[in-house]
C-alpha cells in the first residue's frame, strides 16, 4: 500500500467511525424502474397506459416514461432493500393483472425485461407518452415531442433502474463530494452489473456506430458491459458541450442554469411550433428543463407542486441522490436484487466517506473516457482506465474500491446483523475476478446456449418467464383494492387538475421556461 492510499484509508476509517448508528439505521433507498411493454412477439406494444393502471399524470407509483408503452415503477424509500423489492414486485404484479388482455387480439402483453429495446416500428411510430388536456399534463407530452427532436425516439425508448439514496445528516457540501467520488468510481458499477451487450439490429438501423455483427438482427460488443450507457446510449453533441462541475451547489446549479437559458441553434432550427402549430418543444434553450440533462447520478430535492427542480435545489439543499446507470437485469424478476442493492449502498457510502478532491476540466475528459471504455471494453482482459494522466488496470482500480468497501460492509452488517453487506462485497470480488460470471457475460451466453445468438428471442423468452413467475405470485384482495383505489384516485386527482386550468397552454410555457422561474415558482412542475 503506498502512502497515499494509506491516507486516503485512515481518513475513510475516521469519518466511518463518525457515522452514528441512527445514521447508519436511518439509511433510505427507494427504485424507480422502467420497462417496455411488448407484445409476446418481442415487438413493441403500441397500445395506450393500460386505463386499469390509473392516470399517468396523478399516480404515485405508476406512471410512463418517454413512451406510451413505457411502464415507469416507483416506490418509495425504505429502510431495507428487501421492503423495496416487496413494493416493487407488488407493483408488478398489479401491473401484469393490467397487461392481461391489453391490447388487439388473444395474446396478452408483457413487461420486456432488458434495458435495449425490444424490436421496435419506424421511429415515428413509436408513441410519446400522453398526460391528458391539462396544462401541466401537456408540457410534459411536449417535452417528449422535444426529445424525439433532439435525440430520436429510439434512444429515448432504452430503460433502466434509478436508485434513489439518502442517508440522515449529509450536507449539500457532503452530497457532493459522494457525486464526485461515484463519477470517478462509476466503472465499477458499469463493469459488475451491466447486462446490456447486445442490441436488435433495428435500434441502430441508419446510425453510425462501433457494434459488431452478431447475427442478421443482433448487434453487439464481444466484451460490452452496459450498450445502454456507453456511445450507443444516452449520448448527446449538444451535452457533451457541458462540462459540468459538481464541485458545488452554487456551481452545479450554474451550469444548469445556463444550459436551460442558452439558445441553441440547431434547436433554433426545430422551432417551437410546426407551421401546423403542433408544438415542437418546449423550449429552444440546450435544456428544455433540468430531467434532461442526462448523467449517471443527480443531486435531488422534492419539489413543492409548482416548483422548479433548480429552485428546490436552491432553496433547500440536497435531498437524496439519484443513482442513473444501472440497467435492467433480465436474470431477476423486477431487474435488481437485495444483494446489489446493499452492494450500491456499501459503494455510495464508500464515496460519501473518501476524500473526494475538485474535479477539473481534464478528469472530468477522464471519466468520459473510462465511462466508454468499461460499456464497451470491460470485459476485455487487461482493459485500462485512464486516471490522473496516466493509465491503470480496470481490475486494479476495481480491486481497490472494493477493499476500501470492507470496513464498511462490516460496520453496515454490525448495525443490521449477519452478513449480508459482506456477502455483497464477496460477490462483487468474485465478479471482478471472474468475467464470465458477470451479467453481461451471463446474457450472451444465454443467447448462443438457446437462442441462436439473437438477442430478442433470448430477451422475449427471459420476459415470458418473468412474467409467468411474477404472475404465479399470490396478491391478496386487500392489497388488489388498494391498487384499484390509488389508480382512481390518480383518474380523479387528474380531472381535477384540469377542470383547475384557466391559463392558456402557451402562456403557461412561457412562464414555466422563462429564466427568472429557475428560482421561482409556477403554478404547476412539469417532472421529467
Amino acid at each position: 500500500m503506498t502512502p497515499l492510499q494509506a491516507n486516503a484509508d485512515a481518513i475513510l476509517q475516521e469519518r466511518l467511525k463518525a457515522l452514528t448508528p441512527q445514521q447508519l439505521q436511518g439509511m433510505r433507498r427507494g427504485i424507480e424502474k422502467e420497462s417496455l411493454r411488448a407484445q409476446s412477439s418481442g415487438a413493441l406494444a403500441l397500445t395506450p397506459h393500460p386505463a386499469a393502471l390509473g392516470s399517468a399524470l396523478t399516480h404515485p407509483s405508476i406512471t410512463t416514461d418517454f413512451s406510451e408503452s413505457q411502464v415507469e415503477l416507483v416506490t418509495s424509500a425504505h429502510a431495507s432493500p428487501e421492503a423495496a423489492l416487496e413494493e416493487l414486485t407488488q407493483l408488478h404484479q398489479f401491473t401484469y393483472r393490467a397487461l392481461q388482455g391489453n391490447c388487439e387480439g388473444s395474446a396478452d402483453e408483457m413487461l420486456w425485461v432488458s434495458s435495449m429495446p425490444c424490436g421496435l416500428p419506424t421511429d415515428e411510430t413509436i408513441p410519446i407518452a400522453r398526460f391528458g388536456s391539462s396544462n401541466v399534463g401537456r408540457a410534459k407530452s411536449v417535452y417528449r415531442v422535444g426529445l424525439s427532436h433532439r435525440y430520436g425516439r429510439r434512444m429515448q425508448t432504452i430503460s433502466g433502474i434509478h436508485y434513489n439514496w439518502s442517508l440522515p445528516g449529509v450536507t449539500s457540501e457532503q452530497y457532493f463530494a459522494l457525486i464526485r467520488n461515484f463519477r470517478r468510481h462509476a466503472f465499477l458499477l458499469l463493469y459488475l452489473f451491466g447486462a446490456s451487450p447486445a442490441v436488435c439490429s433495428t435500434f441502430v438501423a441508419g446510425r453510425q456506430h462501433e457494434l459488431q455483427k452478431l447475427t442478421d438482427t443482433t448487434m453487439y460488443m464481444p466484451h460490452g458491459t452496459s450498450l445502454r450507457m456507453g456511445r450507443l446510449g444516452y449520448q448527446s453533441d449538444a451535452q457533451a458541450s457541458l462540462a459540468v462541475s459538481y464541485n458545488s451547489l452554487e456551481g452545479y446549479a450554474a451550469s444548469l442554469q445556463d444550459a436551460l437559458s442558452r439558445p441553441y441553434p440547431a434547436y433554433e432550427k426545430v422551432g417551437i411550433r410546426n407551421p401546423g402549430g403542433d408544438y415542437n418543444q418546449l423550449a429552444t434553450t440546450l435544456l428544455q428543463i433540468e430531467n434532461e440533462f442526462y448523467g449517471t447520478i443527480r443531486p435531488k430535492r422534492v419539489i413543492r407542486p409548482g416548483e422548479r427542480p433548480l429552485h428546490a435545489l436552491r432553496e433547500r439543499g440536497v435531498e437524496y441522490i439519484e443513482v442513473r446507470l444501472m440497467d435492467l437485469d433480465p436474470f431477476e424478476p423486477v431487474g435488481i436484487n437485495a444483494q446489489t442493492m446493499r452492494f450500491i449502498d456499501v459503494f455510495l457510502l464508500h464515496c460519501l466517506l473518501s476524500d473526494s478532491p475538485p474535479d477539473t476540466p481534464a478528469e472530468i475528459a477522464e471519466l468520459k473516457h473510462n465511462q466508454d471504455q468499461t460499456a464497451g471494453h470491460g470485459r476485455e482482459p487487461g482493459v485500462k482506465l485512464k486516471r490522473q494522466g496516466g493509465e491503470v488496470s480496470l481490475v486494479a482500480w476495481g480491486a481497490e474500491i472494493l477493499a476500501g468497501c470492507a470496513p464498511i460492509a462490516a460496520a453496515l452488517d454490525v448495525e443490521h446483523g449477519g452478513t449480508p453487506y459482506r456477502d455483497a462485497l464477496a460477490a462483487a470480488s468474485i465478479g471482478l475476478a471472474d468475467a464470465d460470471t458477470l451479467p453481461s457475460a451471463r446474457v450472451l451466453a444465454a443467447m448462443a446456449q438457446g437462442f441462436d445468438n439473437s438477442f430478442v428471442q433470448f430477451a422475449r423468452a427471459q420476459s415470458l418467464k418473468t412474467q409467468a413467475a411474477l404472475q404465479s405470485l399470490p396478491l391478496s384482495n386487500g392489497q388488489m383494492t388498494r391498487f384499484n383505489d390509488l389508480s382512481g384516485q390518480s383518474v380523479e386527482a387528474q380531472k381535477a387538475i384540469e377542470a383547475g386550468d384557466s391559463m392558456p397552454f402557451e402562456d403557461y410555457r412561457q412562464q414555466y421556461v422563462s429564466p427568472e422561474h429557475l428560482q421561482l415558482r409556477v403554478r404547476e412542475a412539469v417532472h421529467g
